[in-house]
């Protein structure tokens, strides 16, 4: 789908080529999906799930866990009769692990790829490459940066023979893209933090396509956050961080010109950010449009090309 200002047409993603002009500059995520799903139990017997979320050391990370019963700091998740788990700590829905062994080697070795969690079944083989865009590169992701899925290698080779360039920024998308907003990150304007980092190639390609008055078009929201977030904190100039930056109608995007973006469910961040960027108005009537016309929505669904409103 294309929307750009009050008109709506319906597309296939092969089209998105056309849609580009000469000069302007295309940013993909070039995250890669980790296999950040770890299935144990407690030393007392009770099933674990634990859903890694991000890296604090070699021997440390932050996870999410799904637990029946009650947990407490301190108790020893067993993997497998060589891989052990500790709680240290814990806030809010995340929780501090500690291993005795590379936490990097035991997701390798020990998870399944994490799924949406509207995804009702296990993990297979085949999902550890469906689940990955074509220019996955750098390995860090709890979930797939899903606007990305479209691309295919032909795609992208005739994006480039039109004079449009690619750019590539790295943005870890975390656990919490899919959880439910809550009543406290909408009061602060925060949301969970994800880890973002962009180079100094990325930022000349933006300084080169401004001058040449070309678009800069962002694949997906996680782009969208990493340069707003970019804007906010450093102008066009290298950086990487934590980001928990949360964009709601009336947001001031500096950077962003276009953007390709999936189909989202509603009380989402994303639809509010999506929403911000093309109009509460112009977003509900495209839905209502998607809906209507069968589109797909959830991580393998739909596309949309959005271009920004000038009023948002």
């Amino acid at each position: 789908m294309h929307l750009e200002h009050d008109s709506i047409n319906d597309l296939t993603f092969s089209d998105l080529p056309q849609m580009l002009r000469k000069n302007d500059l295309l940013i993909l995520n070039n995250t890669k999906v980790l296999p950040a799903r770890l299935l144990g139990k407690k030393e007392s017997g009770g099933k674990v799930e634990i859903f890694f979320e991000r890296l604090l050391t070699d021997l440390s990370f932050l996870a999410q866990l799904k637990f029946s019963g009650k947990i407490h700091l301190g108790t020893r998740i067993v993997i497998n009769e060589e891989v052990f788990l500790k709680i240290e700590a814990r806030e809010n829905q995340f929780f501090t692990i500690s291993t005795e062994t590379s936490v990097m080697k035991i997701l390798n070795s020990n998870g399944l790829t994490p799924l949406p969690p509207y995804i009702k079944r296990i993990p297979n083989k085949d999902d550890r490459r469906r689940y990955q865009t074509v220019f996955a590169k750098r390995e860090g992701a709890v979930a797939a940066p899903t606007a990305g899925l479209h691309f295919t290698p032909d795609v992208l080779n005739e994006i480039r023979n039109k004079g449009v360039e690619i750019g590539e920024l790295t943005l870890h998308v975390g656990a919490g893209t899919f959880a439910p907003l809550r009543a406290e990150q909408i009061k602060s304007r925060k949301l969970h933090q994800e880890y973002f980092e962009i180079d100094q190639a990325l930022c000349d390609q933006i300084k080169i396509a401004r001058s040449n008055g070309g678009r800069v078009i962002a694949v997906g929201t996680t782009v969208v956050r990493a340069l707003e977030s970019l804007m906010q904190e450093n102008g066009i100039e290298p950086m990487s961080g934590l980001t928990d930056i949360f964009i709601v109608p009336g947001f001031d995007f500096q950077l962003v010109d276009a953007m390709v973006t999936n189909f989202h469910l509603p009380e989402s961040s994303l639809i509010m950010l999506v929403s911000a960027f093309a109009g509460k108005e112009r977003i509900l009537k495209s839905y209502q449009h998607a809906v209507d016309n069968g589109y797909r929505f959830y991580s393998y669904g739909d596309s949309m090309f959005l271009e920004k409103t000038l009023d948002q």
